[in-house]
């Protein structure tokens, strides 16, 4: 039940012409607190509960538990979730022998792309695109609980 995986911004489009799938997912959080996430999702045509336990330092691993729930549980749900909704597209992306998701955000969120690969353990090799851009695995900004509380667009530099 330990979740390892990398995060990245993202330079640029050049993605979307190598992703095999695009999803649309929309997702609130019964509990947003960084030591324990409760979030509801919606992907595609399948609904989700997850908890998420608080990420090591390395901001890599953490633990997580999922269950496939109906959409309609997800959306009685969805309707007692804190304020701020995450709306994003999801492309998978192929490269190498690993897979990237990266998701281009919509509403309070838009102008954000961020990708993120799974990884089997913290030190593996995995090949990097030349569409991927800093790494922000450890940046608690951009994990989406954060982002459902302080969007993106009211960012500063």
């Amino acid at each position: 039940m330990i979740e390892i995986e990398r995060k990245f911004l993202v330079k640029n489009n050049d993605f979307i012409a190598q992703a095999t799938r695009q999803v649309r997912i929309v997702q609130g959080y019964l509990s947003a607190n960084p030591e324990r996430t409760v979030r509801v999702r919606i992907k595609g045509d399948k609904g989700y509960i997850t908890v998420k336990g608080k990420s090591t330092g390395s901001g890599i691993s953490r633990m997580e538990w999922e269950k496939e729930i109906t959409v309609a549980e997800a959306e009685q749900l969805l309707a007692i979730c804190e304020a701020g909704v995450i709306d994003k597209v999801r492309h998978e992306v192929p490269v190498g022998n690993h897979l990237y998701e990266v998701d281009v955000f919509t509403g309070d969120n838009e102008g954000l792309l961020l990708a993120e690969v799974e990884l089997q353990e913290e030190n593996e090799w995995f090949l990097k695109p030349d569409w991927l851009g800093e790494e922000v695995s450890a940046d608690e900004r951009f994990y989406n609980a954060y982002l459902s509380v302080k969007p993106f667009k009211y960012w500063t530099s």
